[in-house]
């Protein structure tokens, strides 16, 4: 619980920097709704992290707040977490596809809202996670996974990507 605790401390301490921050940082988290079998997800990036990393990629200008053809962004975006966020529970051997829902700017974050189907209570999760990998190479993501109220927390740093989570 502690160590949950300090990763929460340590989260709005660096996403309270403006501008230019020392820290390449996001965030993912993790809640299984069992009312509606659902893993809801949400990830907070740097928007001009994301930005520039989907520039890279998509070798166009991409503008998440003020943008205008959003169901294009809506696309990149899709696109761009089933390349780097992949989830696999309870020993199945395919990946899981999610529904997006959207996002939204909030000071220098953007928040992405993801659902995946969750037909059952996940017991084991494997997770991937490269997301900014491929433009920054000291990112670091922390993932926070609530199952049945059980809750756990780990981070990957660039080059690692996996992430186990047993309940």
């Amino acid at each position: 619980m502690r160590f949950f605790l300090r990763l929460i401390v340590l989260t709005l301490f660096l996403f309270s920097f403006k501008g230019s921050h020392p820290f390449y940082l996001g965030i993912t988290e993790m809640k299984y709704n069992s009312k509606e079998k659902i893993m809801e997800t949400t990830f907070k990036l740097f928007t001009n992290d994301l930005e520039d990393a989907l520039k890279k990629i998509y070798k166009t200008k991409i503008d998440l707040i003020n943008g205008k053809d959003k169901a294009a962004i809506n696309t990149i975006l899709t696109n761009y977490l089933n390349q780097h966020f992949k989830v696999n529970w309870n020993v199945k051997p395919e990946k899981q596809f999610f529904d997006f829902i959207g996002f939204e700017h909030e000071s220098e974050a953007i928040w992405i809202y993801v659902q995946y189907p969750a037909p059952e209570s996940p017991k084991f999760l494997e997770i991937e996670n490269t997301l900014l990998y491929d433009y920054l190479s000291s990112q670091t993501n922390i993932v926070h996974v609530d199952v049945n109220g059980v809750k756990k927390s780990s981070k990957v740093s660039n080059p690692e990507k996996k992430l186990v989570f047993e309940f």
